[in-house]
């Protein structure tokens, strides 16, 4: 069955970097919309970047453009989020995703398949 098992959370400091593991098994990264949504208490759950492997287009809420980069190991079956710059904002549990479609920003939407989580914190 479809599994997605995040790693690479973690707590940062300001100005940091981390990097977000997501290993798919179940599937293959041929033809899918996968990505990350990020949960903070209190907040909505929010579409952080998303890679649709048919031709490789990847898209970012405006909160995190130019600060993260989506991608992929297709002989690993693993997607990767490096997260640079890091901000206290960017605190939250990273869950990986699979849908048909790629979404980001804010969103009630409920994905297809998620994995377990994985927490970020932000902090000094």
């Amino acid at each position: 069955q479809v599994q997605l098992v995040e790693s690479g959370g973690g707590l940062v400091q300001p100005g940091g970097s981390l990097r977000l593991s997501c290993a798919a098994s179940g599937f293959t990264l041929d033809d899918v919309a996968i990505g990350w949504v990020r949960q903070a208490p209190g907040k909505e759950r929010e579409g952080v970047s998303c890679i649709r492997t048919s031709d490789g287009m990847t898209y970012y809420a405006d909160s995190v453009k130019g600060r993260f980069t989506i991608s992929r190991d297709n002989a690993k079956n693993t997607v990767y989020l490096q997260m640079n710059s890091l901000k206290p904002e960017d605190t939250a549990v990273y869950y990986c995703v699979r849908d048909s479609f790629c979404l980001t920003g804010p969103t009630p939407y409920k994905f297809a398949y998620s994995g377990q989580g994985t927490q970020v914190t932000v902090s000094s």
